[in-house]
């Protein structure tokens, strides 16, 4: 049974929507790459910010299953953009202890990307400082989806009894079988929608729109919206007496 959380406590895993790179550049004359360019260096300074604000899990979310139906070139120099991310921050990465892991389907990803996330996960595996999950070419339904084919082949091969199958036995099969589900959710850029993100995970976390682009996210707002979370009262549907 879910214990309820009580005032006073921060959350142990945050998960960021980090919406508004494009719009951010647009404003600024400049093409929506740029933007996308600030937001990866928006990155290191919250991750970095993650041992003050009492948070051990951040997971991001960089690209999406939907995310593919932007134009050629601006997929493109996403996917750029990761391999480059990847490759200069491995070793900053790895002296601020920080363990990284990739979230999503990797089948559509080029193998050059691939093989970089993969190396940094073996990397810093045994790394036990913040725990930075990325999510890249992911989706809840996806994830969901494929969870359930896995869970459903261990039925079919009798290593699983149907019977025994409850809401604790799929998250065995997600993505983030390792991780406790998030605490809090942040998504920048004033939009007021989950856009199909840990759909399973977040079923009692807490959420924060907030109007702020993500290039121009601080360490500083982060501080605050982990602050004001302790003041929250987590009954997951019971009553506190």
């Amino acid at each position: 049974m879910i214990k309820p959380i009580r005032e006073g406590k921060g959350p142990r895993h945050v998960a960021i929507i980090m919406d508004g790179n494009g719009r951010w550049a647009t404003q600024k004359g400049k093409p929506r790459l740029f933007g996308h360019h600030a937001g990866a260096k928006r990155v290191r300074e919250i991750v970095e910010a993650c041992p003050d604000a009492g948070v051990k899990y951040l997971t991001i979310f960089a690209f999406s299953t939907e995310n593919w139906k932007r134009t050629q070139s601006e997929v493109a120099g996403l996917m750029s953009l990761f391999r480059r991310y990847i490759s200069r921050e491995a070793q900053s990465l790895l002296r601020e202890n920080v363990q990284v892991r990739f979230i999503g389907d990797r089948i559509k990803l080029d193998d050059k990307l691939v093989t970089l996330m993969d190396d940094l996960e073996l990397m810093t595996s045994h790394c036990t400082g913040v725990n930075l999950t990325i999510a890249i070419n992911y989706g809840g339904r996806d994830e969901v989806a494929r969870a359930t084919r896995r869970l459903a082949q261990d039925v079919a091969d009798g290593r699983l009894d149907p019977r025994a199958v409850n809401e604790e036995t799929l998250p065995r099969y997600l993505d983030t079988c390792v991780l406790p589900d998030p605490d809090l959710v942040i998504r920048t850029s004033g939009e007021a929608r989950i856009s199909n993100f840990l759909l399973w995970q977040s079923a009692y976390a807490e959420y924060e729109f907030i109007d702020t682009l993500w290039p121009d996210f601080t360490a500083a707002e982060f501080a605050q919206l982990t602050k004001a979370f302790s003041g929250r009262d987590r009954r997951f549907g019971a009553v506190i007496a």
